[in-house]
């Protein structure tokens, strides 16, 4: 089946590596935008999100105006969609500093277009976005499923399947299961988890959640208004 209809939007500087890339995505079907500045990008984001939003966005690390670290973390504030980043650089911690901005995949270039269809259609799948013209897949996990979470392998299965998170969804998951059913506040989170000692926007906590619940199940993490999240004492 073929990607019909899925948008993208590629905020990438190399105009070589944007064409290839365009052509080769639209012959699979995909539906390409692009933008080779990071605010740019953003901004153009932003407006098709009030009108024609798109599903998933490709990022290029070394941008003008803003590097795509700093556009993926603007994005997490107020947006889940999908988010592969793209580096020439490949290095560890580029891949790192990547995947804790929010970012759901990292690609070294160059890369092959197969392997790049492929982490596109992995992203959509766990976003529960369509990525064919087949029904779309069931909707967030029941609560009737098994959760089970191994601290020290960081592995999260849900009934026998791997949940793919990223390290910060990992790290927030972690946290709030130290004490299952106990309240963990915004502020903690912040602090622990991005290392905060001040008051910072918690919306970036919220759209993190929000990623979570897609993932393991809405009903598993409660919003306690005002103060933060807890997870649930039963975990199935």
């Amino acid at each position: 089946m073929r990607p019909t209809g899925i948008r993208i939007l590629m905020i990438e500087d190399d105009a070589v590596i944007f064409e290839a890339t365009a052509i080769g995505l639209e012959r699979l079907g995909y539906q390409v935008l692009g933008a080779d500045d990071g605010l740019e990008g953003l901004e153009l984001f932003r407006r098709l999100e009030q009108d024609d939003p798109v599903d998933v966005v490709l990022l290029d690390v070394m941008l003008p105006t803003m590097n795509g670290t700093q556009v993926c973390r603007e994005l997490r504030s107020f947006s889940t969609v999908p988010v592969i980043m793209l580096s020439a650089r490949g290095e560890g911690l580029d891949m790192v500093t990547g995947l804790d901005a929010g970012a759901d995949d990292y690609l070294a270039k160059p890369f092959d277009l197969q392997v790049l269809d492929a982490r596109l259609r992995a992203v959509l799948r766990r976003a529960d976005r369509p990525v064919a013209t087949t029904p779309a897949p069931a909707g967030p996990a029941s609560k009737t499923q098994r959760l089970n979470i191994d601290p020290y392998r960081l592995v999260v299965l849900l009934d026998g399947q791997e949940v793919h998170l990223t390290p910060t969804e990992m790290k927030i998951l972690l946290m709030l299961s130290e004490t299952p059913g106990a309240v963990v506040s915004r502020s903690d989170i912040l602090a622990e988890v991005w290392g905060y000692t001040w008051e910072a926007d918690h919306r970036v906590i919220d759209v993190h959640v929000q990623r979570l619940r897609r993932k393991i199940g809405a009903g598993r993490i409660e919003t306690v208004r005002g103060f933060g999240y807890r997870l649930q004492d039963e975990l199935r």
